[in-house]
């Protein structure tokens, strides 16, 4: 066996390993239909490689010829198509079809010279940079621009680049063979299939690295969300909130909780049933998002129970925020209940003070809430200072159509 075809074997070994690897993803997370794409690229890449050993068996050298180039070609391809789906932008399906098309009719015809001159080289390795282009521009486009993504565009930039070298390489290593058959016997072809390979193994190790990452990050996210409502969960809510305490303390900023309550939700599900019922959080759930910024952290924390915590505001634009909750909700239709049905929720406010933690801040708001509920309901009270903690402030406006 020859050099070139003792790494011809080793790289299809590793394109089986990496096919395998992604797939293994797909499996575990069907959404990631990028990795779907990838495993299917690096079929294709060991179909490549097999073909490229095959190469001296075929009788037709034209045929072993086209099959070698088409298999590459569709692996860069369905990576271009991965990547797409893998950031999330339009998979640029019309330039890729014109990319296969117009490749396969100029490789073909430029047989002749595709192994003997310049010209015919770069047209032969011209479609593979070009596919190559394309997953960089998608990331470009993407506008992703964390530090793994930009060194994978900086691994494919020198791996599409590697494409157009290859001619230069093939002329000073004594060429590519007069025909198809003689490839695998090159200086050329060990050269060439040598730094391919390291490439490959880069670029294949980033975009499962990459992968591997989101699909941490998604189970963390899951793990800590309320699927009902789509805000997080009491153990989201708690490693944030507990983050948001911690900066609150380090800058001097000030940082609010809201703690909420359905009212009446018992009476809700007797009357409705638990279906409606649940409809019923998540309109309030909707209602908060609406009228919450992005840096606050909202959650559903049990049952027919919220909180948020709301960084750099102060007790009063905290209970401004609680009284449009209250107004934003009480106000709103809920879907697939009648339309005259109206509910309401309580709110009890309270503000970080010195050696507070999220607890002991969550304590005070869930005071307040109690008294909110003692008075009445749909109504917001503030929790005061702890050295008066027995005193709760009242803010309450007229209720408006139906209670829950």
């Amino acid at each position: 066996m020859s050099g070139a075809s003792f790494i011809l074997t080793i790289n299809m070994v590793v394109a089986g390993l990496f096919a395998t690897a992604f797939l293994g993803i797909a499996v575990y997370e069907r959404t990631y239909i990028s990795a779907r794409l990838f495993a299917l690229g690096f079929v294709f890449a060991m179909l490549n490689f097999g073909t490229e050993l095959l190469v001296p068996f075929i009788s037709n050298p034209k045929l072993g010829y086209m099959l070698a180039f088409s298999t590459f070609l569709c692996a860069l391809i369905c990576s271009a198509i991965g990547m797409a789906y893998k950031y999330s932008v339009r998979v640029p399906w019309t330039g890729l079809a014109i990319l296969f098309a117009v490749s396969l009719a100029v490789v073909y015809s430029i047989y002749g010279i595709a192994r003997v001159t310049l010209a015919g080289m770069l047209l032969y390795q011209a479609p593979y940079f070009v596919a190559i282009c394309f997953c960089n521009y998608i990331i470009l486009k993407s506008r992703a621009r964390g530090i793994m993504d930009m060194l994978l565009f900086a691994l494919l930039f020198a791996s599409a680049g590697h494409f157009l070298l290859k001619p230069v390489l093939a002329i000073a290593s004594g060429g590519t063979g007069v025909n198809p058959q003689d490839y695998v016997h090159t200086q050329y072809a060990l050269f060439s299939q040598t730094i391919g390979a390291a490439l490959s193994v880069a670029n294949g190790l980033f975009v499962l690295t990459i992968l591997t990452r989101d699909l941490v990050g998604d189970m963390a996210a899951r793990s800590e969300t309320d699927m009902l409502s789509h805000l997080l969960n009491r153990r989201g809510f708690e490693v944030r909130g507990e983050v948001a305490v911690a900066q609150a303390r380090r800058s001097g900023l000030p940082l609010s909780l809201v703690a909420c309550d359905l009212d009446s939700f018992k009476a809700i599900n007797d009357t409705y049933g638990h279906g409606l019922g649940d409809h019923v959080i998540r309109a309030f759930a909707a209602s908060l998002q609406e009228i919450a910024s992005q840096r606050d952290i909202v959650a559903r924390i049990g049952g027919e129970e919220f909180a948020i915590v709301l960084p750099g505001m102060s007790i009063q634009t905290a209970r401004l925020f609680a009284e449009n909750a209250r107004t934003n909700f009480s106000s709103r239709r809920v879907a697939g209940l009648p339309a005259e049905s109206r509910f309401t929720a309580s709110f009890g406010v309270a503000k970080l003070q010195s050696g507070d933690a999220l607890s002991d801040l969550m304590r005070r708001a869930d005071n307040a809430l109690y008294d909110a509920k003692k008075s009445g309901r749909n109504c917001v009270r503030l929790a005061v200072p702890i050295e008066d903690e027995n005193k709760v402030i009242e803010l309450r406006a007229p209720s408006s159509g139906r209670t829950g």
